[in-house]
Formats: structure tokens, C-alpha cells, sequence
């Protein structure tokens, strides 16, 4: 199963290569093996295969994407790709009883895991991000010392629109800015405006 894994994400690595690029630029932080959440705008499914792609193989191994449970879950064939090739987290995007929709990402983190997020919660049609939700305050507030890196993906949309299932090929970049960190006392609303800010400003480099 593990080899069956293996073989399968050198294949997806290789038709997103083919189809996108799927360039890296390294703005502001270099790639590094330490600790971190990659969060980025959100207008595909393909967003979180984008940033694995981006990412180097070393960091490939240490990051695991965040993806929406009923969604990713739909099928064997995503369910098994997500989960022996990706090793992602899946989350609810709907709260059910006193369930935190968080615990998931926090056992990851705890367990040493960097996270590739989407603060937005749900994909957007427009090119600036929806507003960001609490999400990523929350887990900045309980893991001061992971590493928050803004990212920008380009062109993505194009790629793979909302509503559609076809990819078509189009030059792509994933741009990794420089990273933040949560203020003292920073009240959560400063935080969030200031992190979408972040992940914007990338659209320009």
C-alpha cells in the first residue's frame, strides 16, 4: 500500500508539473525544515495539490494539506489520495455539537506536523480573499513558536474553476512571503485583517 502510495504521488507531482508549472518563489522566508502553516487564498480544489507540488520534497514529507471532510471524502479513489498520498487532515466545515472544528489541526501540530490552511474555510470567486476566519488566530494564539507563512497562489483558478472537474493546463506560481507572527495582545480581528493583507501583498511580487 505504502509503494502503491509512493507511485501515485510521483505521478500527481508529475501531471501537475506538466499542467501548471507549479513554480515556487520563495519571497521574504526560504524553504526550510521547521515547523510551519502555510496559509493561502482558496479558489480550487486544486489549491492544496498546488502547494505540495511547490513545496520541496523534504518539506513535501513534514506538511500535511487541510482538506474539507465531506468533500475529499465523497469517493474511495479522493478519499485514498488524500489520505496515503497527501496525509492531510480533514476537517468538518460544519460544527457538530461540541465538537472543535480545530482539534484535528491542533493534534497535528502537537504531534509536529507543518499544515498547509486555507483561512477563508471555503473556496471564493472573486481574485481577493473572502474574509479570514478565526481559524488561524486560534492556532497562532495556542502554537506561538510554529512558523505562519503567507502564500499566494497564482492562476490557479484558471486551472480548475469552481464548478468545474477538467483542468486545463496554465502556468501557475505559489509565492511563500515573509512570516508573521501574532502581536502581543493583538486583538483577533487586527490579526486576521493583517494576515489576508499578507497573503495579498504577494499578488504584487
Amino acid at each position: 500500500m505504502r509503494l502503491a502510495a509512493t507511485a501515485m504521488g510521483y505521478a500527481l507531482l508529475a501531471v501537475v508539473r506538466v499542467l501548471t508549472g507549479a513554480q515556487a518563489r520563495w519571497h521574504g522566508c526560504p524553504p526550510k525544515a521547521e515547523q510551519r502553516i502555510y496559509f493561502a487564498n482558496h479558489q480550487s480544489h486544486a489549491d492544496l495539490v498546488l502547494i505540495w507540488a511547490a513545496l520541496p520534497q523534504e518539506l513535501r514529507s513534514i506538511t500535511r494539506p487541510i482538506a474539507a471532510r465531506d468533500y475529499w471524502t465523497a469517493s474511495r479513489l479522493k478519499q485514498w489520495i488524500t489520505t496515503e498520498v497527501f496525509n492531510a487532515v480533514y476537517v468538518e466545515r460544519e460544527r457538530k455539537g461540541d465538537e472543535d472544528p480545530l482539534q484535528p489541526l491542533m493534534h497535528a501540530l502537537d504531534s509536529g506536523d507543518s499544515l498547509i490552511l486555507f483561512p477563508e474555510g471555503t473556496r471564493g470567486f472573486e481574485e481577493d480573499p473572502q474574509p479570514f476566519k478565526s481559524g488561524l488566530y486560534n492556532l497562532a494564539l495556542r502554537f506561538p513558536d510554529v512558523v505562519l507563512v503567507p502564500t499566494w497562489i497564482h492562476n490557479v483558478q484558471r486551472v480548475m474553476p469552481k464548478g468545474e472537474v477538467v483542468p486545463v493546463p496554465v502556468l501557475c506560481s505559489v509565492t511563500f512571503g515573509e512570516p508573521l507572527k501574532l502581536g502581543p495582545d493583538e486583538p483577533r480581528a487586527d490579526f486576521l485583517a493583517r494576515a489576508r493583507l499578507a497573503v495579498m501583498a504577494l499578488r504584487e511580487v
